[in-house]
């Protein structure tokens, strides 16, 4: 969800993989905190919006001239609505919904990455594609199924939430690699611009219908965990930047899977869920596809 701010240095692989897994762990369990704030009042596209705006002006403060590369480049506006809608769509589901389920359907996204990368990257479908769209579908419809019967299709608002959110993070992963000439700090700032703008022209709109309360009165409980998220978020980009500009590609991605053990710890001891065992083959099925997609040999576009 992040770009890559910081020059590459020669450092310990160990300490690179000890960053990415900060990153991950700092969103494994980041429903947490929204939802305290969502118990306070402050609606989950409320609190995005906030948290991200406090993170523009940090980064903003350090690379004011992104704010012009920015605006100077349209196609980077893609990626402000990718990322933005990455970040509403996931931060509302894991507010809202089974934070495990909601985690292994936004893990989608390497079925999603498959299809793009064909339409705007022009790269040629192979066995190995065919593979990991077989194992993340097979593996969206065991977490679907119904317990008792049906089709395994999305069964509430979290559940379309935490699928929507995956593809847009495919879009955001296509996005980057294709615009990956562009200035650093520019697609940095374009992503977090976009949990501003989404967010909160979203909670914007449903105040407006009354569909979403409003933001309530400052109080310091959750002030202060606005403002501990904020930073949380902040260093798990920087903590990201770090490891992913020092380790490969497919490494990067195997790491990044611990974000689901962390959600779902987190979710059985905090939130106490119950992870079942159709809910452990599909999310097996769907790490697998992910596995294979951080794994797969490059091959020509």
């Amino acid at each position: 969800m992040n770009a890559r701010l910081l020059p590459v240095a020669a450092a310990a692989p160990g300490l690179a993989v000890l960053a990415l897994t900060l990153n991950a762990f700092v969103w494994g369990v980041s429903w947490w905190p929204l939802r305290f704030l969502q118990a306070q009042g402050l609606h989950p596209l409320w609190a995005t919006a906030l948290v991200y705006a406090l993170a523009v002006m940090v980064i903003g403060a350090r690379w004011p001239q992104a704010f012009g590369q920015v605006w100077r480049a349209p196609v980077l506006w893609v990626l402000v609505l990718a990322a933005g809608s990455t970040n509403a769509a996931f931060n509302w589901a894991v507010s809202i919904g089974d934070v495990v389920r909601v985690v292994l359907l936004f893990y989608l996204m390497p079925l999603w990455t498959v299809l793009l990368a064909r339409l705007l990257l022009k790269e040629r479908l192979n066995r190995w594609a065919a593979l990991r769209i077989l194992l993340a579908l097979a593996g969206a419809a065991i977490v679907l199924k119904p317990p008792d019967a049906g089709w395994p299709w999305p069964s509430g608002l979290a559940d379309f939430l935490g699928i929507a959110g995956g593809f847009f993070f495919a879009l955001n992963n296509v996005m980057l690699r294709r615009e990956a000439h562009r200035p650093q700090e520019a697609r940095a700032l374009a992503m977090f611009l976009g949990g501003v703008l989404v967010a909160g022209l979203l909670a914007a709109v449903l105040s407006a219908a009354g569909a979403v309360p409003l933001p309530p009165a400052p109080r310091t409980a959750w002030v202060m965990v606005a403002l501990a998220l904020t930073g949380g978020f902040l260093i798990a980009n920087l903590a990201l930047q770090y490891g992913a500009t020092r380790l490969r590609a497919n490494v990067t991605a195997v790491v990044m899977l611990t974000e689901v053990v962390f959600a779902a710890a987190s979710a059985v001891w905090l939130g106490n869920e119950v992870v079942t065992p159709h809910m452990l083959l599909g999310g097996a099925l769907i790490v697998a596809a992910a596995l294979l997609s951080a794994l797969e040999p490059p091959h020509p576009r």
